[in-house]
């Protein structure tokens, strides 16, 4: 009896230690993604449930009740900026992502809690933003659950939710037109002067076009045979309606390209002329 009961020690503690050491897919595969946004990044860590033949909102996902949003661990958001969030102004910083779904709309919350994966663990007075949103029916239907940022500008983009037939959509709002004209005030005051960055995001962003122009020249004195440099100004001259001096530009924008042997810089400046002619 004593071996047979060491034997069967044996093998127990030989397939609870082979079974630590096993590894197998994940059912809600985990995932993290990295938007770059503004100055900074927005990342966000969740898991994917699937649909599986399954009836997903209203049933696996009651209506009414907090979600972690995914499966698995706490969902969280992570802003390297101050941003709006769905209206709501939110600090720098991670928070956990929260939602309430309900027919034709969704609560989004971000708590500061981060490890929320039951409805018994939340906690309303640790939110910081409480949006809502509306729901809309696609017209495939998404297996994976999916977190996803769209519509993405230098200052504005929405985070998107995708599971089954429903999307749900949430702006966000950064303030990056304050601080980089801060630091491009800062940079002319200093000896290495920024001036073709400085030109290019006046230019872009409806700013001063004859001040571009000027920090324009003042960046081909800085880089005389720059033939990107003199594609951009003459760019900006097309907008300032000044189509003889864009075609001057444009063309000794190609005469340098040409002798850098850059073929793309010569289509881009040949498709500029082909618009002022």
């Amino acid at each position: 009896m004593k071996k047979l009961i060491t034997g069967i020690a044996f093998v127990l503690f030989f397939c609870t230690t082979q079974s630590q050491d096993l590894k197998t897919p994940f059912p809600s595969p985990p995932q993290t993604i990295n938007q770059d946004f503004g100055l900074s990044n927005v990342e966000v860590s969740y898991s994917r449930p699937g649909v599986k033949g399954r009836n997903i909102f209203g049933d696996l996902v009651p209506y009414g009740k907090v979600w972690r949003t995914g499966a698995n661990n706490a969902t969280t958001i992570q802003f390297g900026d101050d941003v709006t969030f769905g209206g709501t102004k939110v600090p720098a910083g991670k928070y956990g992502l929260l939602t309430i779904p309900d027919q034709g709309q969704w609560t989004v919350i971000l708590t500061k809690q981060l490890d929320v994966t039951s409805p018994a663990a939340y906690k309303q007075d640790m939110d910081v933003a409480r949006v809502t949103a509306k729901t809309h029916d696609l017209p495939f239907p998404i297996e994976s659950f999916m977190i996803l940022f769209d519509n993405i500008t230098s200052s504005t983009m929405n985070l998107i939710f995708l599971w089954d037939k429903t999307a749900v959509s949430v702006p966000i709002q950064t303030d990056v037109d304050t601080k980089i004209m801060a630091a491009i005030d800062d940079a002319m005051n200093k000896d290495n002067r920024p001036y073709f960055a400085s030109a290019m995001y006046y230019m872009n962003n409806g700013k001063d076009l004859n001040k571009a122009n000027a920090w324009f020249d003042k960046a081909i004195q800085q880089q005389p045979d720059a033939f990107w440099v003199w594609h951009q100004k003459a760019n900006c001259l097309a907008k300032l309606g000044k189509k003889q001096d864009a075609i001057t530009a444009a063309n000794k924008s190609i005469e340098l390209a040409k002798a850098a042997k850059n073929d793309d810089y010569v289509a881009l400046n040949n498709k500029l002329l082909a618009t002022l002619k």
